[in-house]
């Protein structure tokens, strides 16, 4: 099977690779901005047709939501055009896709857990364009996986990272203690994808780690893993005001991976401590 992988030096491409690289019966093509612009239709159909990947898994996106405030074309063009070119160019030669989405779709504003079935109302340039960047790719290619996550860490620039990095020289930490979500390894995200490409499972699916938490709770997490002693000191989302607006709350429950080829992602805390202890 030939995998065509965009966005491959993110943190989810990286895993994606490292996985599948695991199967000798699966062809990787690694794609980044420099090797392929998704939003240049004719670059990516040419692309696709001379490669000719069974499956396209889209790990491009343009993911800083406060700099998609301040340049709206910029995240229209990537987390909009860039999926629907790649879901057209996929269908024009039978491929499979799959689009890498978040829970910014929704507004965040509930106390339950969200299924799939539950409304959409992006409230941020991202969010939107990140919704709009679903629809065209379902309404381009019936052999479509969409695939929404959040509180993303693997390999590469996360909030893991950056709050093991203050640590190094702050005493006292201020985190947010009123937005609650769940953080997810790339590992399991990855793993739940190869599953969904390999059951032929197309559809929307919610994919992140069980349970919840606030970036408070899981910063006292990382430190009680890891023995650091800087003190972590909650707070409010509006004293740290920031140009998009966050989620209260956004936990996603992974409801149709439990109806369908089950839901094999762990509790957040267990791949939060394998994160911590091999990977870094």
């Amino acid at each position: 099977m030939k995998v065509l992988i965009t966005g491959a030096n993110g943190q989810l491409g990286r895993e994606l690779t490292k996985q599948y690289k695991e199967n000798s019966n699966v062809e990787l093509i690694l794609t980044d901005v420099v090797d392929l612009d998704i939003t240049d239709v004719k670059a990516v159909y040419e692309f696709v047709n001379n490669h000719r990947p069974e499956v396209i898994i889209n790990c491009a996106a343009h993911t800083a939501v406060d700099k998609c405030e301040a340049d709206v074309d910029m995240a229209y063009k990537i987390n909009t055009v860039g999926p629907k070119n790649l879901a057209a160019a996929a269908n024009a030669i039978g491929a499979e896709i799959v689009q890498v989405s978040t829970d910014y779709v929704f507004d965040g504003e509930g106390d339950k857990q969200l299924t799939e079935f539950d409304e959409v109302n992006p409230q941020t340039v991202y969010g939107k364009t990140k919704l709009e960047g679903e629809k065209f790719v379902t309404m381009l290619n019936p052999k479509h996986y969409i695939v929404r996550t959040a509180w993303l860490y693997g390999d590469g620039n996360n909030f893991v990272k950056t709050m093991l990095k203050l640590s190094e020289t702050n005493k006292t930490l201020k985190v947010v203690d009123d937005q609650r979500g769940t953080p997810t390894s790339t590992v399991d995200l990855a793993r739940v994808i190869i599953k969904l490409i390999e059951n032929k499972n197309y559809g929307i699916f919610h994919c992140t780690c069980k349970g919840e938490c606030t970036w408070y709770d899981l910063t006292k997490e990382i430190f009680r893993i890891k023995g650091i002693d800087t003190e972590v000191i909650p707070c409010t989302t509006g004293e740290f005001p920031r140009p998009a607006k966050r989620p209260k709350y956004s936990v996603l429950r992974n409801y149709m991976l439990e109806l369908s080829i089950g839901d094999i992602t762990r509790d957040w805390k267990e791949s939060l401590e394998e994160y911590l202890n091999i990977l870094i």
